[in-house]
């Protein structure tokens, strides 16, 4: 080799969190904000400017590409198949993140059960357990395990070997930060070992046409380790949300190259497992009580599924000179927004109030067409009078007070008429659609008007 082909090696500093480089240590990531994060690597750099490598396969002309019907792997749970756009799709790399104890390796044993009964070999190889704890888990959700093959290894290089042998249908390696490349002089869970296994892991999925799941740690602030890096190469992110003493999951897609990233699957913790819930919005309403003073319920959209949400909201004065306001499954900032238009437009007294508003079920929304529903049950527990027990409320709150139409009404409200709402509270832009039998739309224009129609009460002050 020539000197001037010979592979040179050079100092950097890599971020621990983000992946940043830097060519001199800095105390703080400029990208991520972190402290202490850089960490000093030796790389080796060629100095090769064109290598004549064969590709793997020859180009393609587009026109010519085809589409093979079983490119989808149509998997047995409904609500998963939802989020991943109609099914898992040949070669796919997918991560699958969520808090410590949430269920995900729950979710996919079982998964890869189903999977293994219905389709042959599924391989799962666990990186943080041992095969008799596998199989204690296995056991407590009656997974029998034919055709479920169990790997207990951290050696990527071994693991990939182990494949090939068994050319599973499906693979789950759980966790990607527990392997590692033998190759790499850095630990596990590091910054270089998390890329380089997930890089060489979407090579193997393409290369073989054989779908991946990655199992991916969660950080403080709730994202998944390294996610820069990560997010950016899998085909597919998925986020596994719930409450701590909830039973209720939802499974949110984030990042899909293969179908919408608005979709959610909702499944209910049980002892044998998770199990799907075929009707959320009457699972998330179970629970409403008899009490409906600062209660609304709000028919939301997730991807293309209408939902029905509770929406609590409790105002109390405050004790101190600064007034708190504190948003649970709703955007702080449009929490904002809306307490300041009830102030402003509506002439509600909320200076001195703490204003609380709480998503039942341990849901998040984001749309716009929950802002009435908000505003209405903050009005509602400032004045002390509830909302109607069969009425939903829909509708997007302008800076000025006036009510927004909101997107699919008619969907939203044929969802509140299944489960026997019989009044709807909607923006009068919204009313040249088709009313299903036996409900009835109520019309509103102004914040005004909405409190007035919602409450049955005036537009004055809380003490008038």
């Amino acid at each position: 080799m020539s000197k001037s082909n010979r592979p040179e090696s050079k100092s950097l500093f890599v971020c621990q969190q983000c992946g940043k480089e830097s060519l001199k240590w800095l105390g703080r990531c400029p990208n991520c904000q972190e402290w202490n994060t850089l960490v000093e690597k030796t790389v080796v750099v060629s100095t090769s400017t064109f290598s004549r490598t064969a590709p793997m396969s020859p180009p393609e002309e587009l026109s010519q590409v085809s589409i093979e019907e079983n490119d989808r792997l149509v998997l047995p749970l409904n609500e998963l198949n939802r989020v991943l756009g109609g099914g898992l799709v040949a070669g796919s790399l997918v991560l699958v993140g969520g808090d410590p104890g949430i269920g995900k390796s729950t979710l996919l044993l079982q998964v890869s059960a189903l999977v293994a009964n219905a389709r042959g070999r599924v391989a799962y190889v666990t990186g943080e357990e041992t095969l008799h704890q596998v199989k204690l888990r296995a056991h407590r959700l009656g997974i029998n395990g034919g055709g479920l093959f169990l790997l207990a290894e951290t050696n990527l290089d071994t693991i990939l070997g182990q494949m090939e042998d068994l050319a599973p249908g499906m693979v789950v390696i759980d966790s990607i930060q527990a392997v590692y490349l033998p190759q790499l002089d850095s630990s596990s869970g590091s910054i270089n070992q998390v890329r380089e296994c997930a890089g060489t892991m979407m090579r193997w999925a393409k290369t073989h046409g054989i779908p991946v799941f990655l199992v991916g740690h969660v950080t403080k602030e709730g994202a998944i380790a390294g996610p820069r890096v990560l997010e950016h190469m899998v085909d597919v992110v998925l986020y596994l949300e719930g409450e701590p003493f909830s039973p209720y999951r939802v499974l949110r897609g984030v990042k899909n190259r293969f179908g919408s990233t608005n979709e959610i699957g909702v499944f209910e913790m049980k002892g044998q497992g998770l199990v799907e819930v075929d009707n959320p919005s009457q699972a998330f309403l179970s629970q409403r009580g008899d009490e409906t003073i600062g209660s609304v319920v709000v028919p939301t959209f997730e991807g293309t599924r209408p939902l029905l949400i509770e929406v609590q909201a409790l105002t109390n004065p405050t004790s101190f000179g600064l007034p708190r306001r504190t948003g649970n499954g709703v955007d702080f900032n449009r929490l904002l927004l809306i307490t300041a238009v009830l102030s402003r437009r509506a002439g509600l007294k909320l200076g001195n109030q703490d204003v609380l508003v709480n998503v039942t079920g341990g849901l998040k929304i984001d749309e716009p067409a929950a802002d009435l529903g908000i505003a209405l049950a903050i009005a509602s527990s400032l004045r002390d009078a509830g909302v109607d027990r069969q009425t939903a409320v829909v509708g997007e709150i302008g800076l000025s007070g006036e009510i927004r139409a909101v997107q699919q009404l008619e969907r939203r409200i044929n969802e509140a008429a299944r489960l026997g709402f019989k009044r709807c509270l909607v923006p009068k832009a919204n009313m040249s659609i088709d009313v299903p039998s036996g409900v009835e739309l109520i019309p509103v224009g102004t914040l005004r008007e909405a409190i007035k129609v919602g409450l049955g009460v005036g537009t004055g002050h809380p003490e008038e």
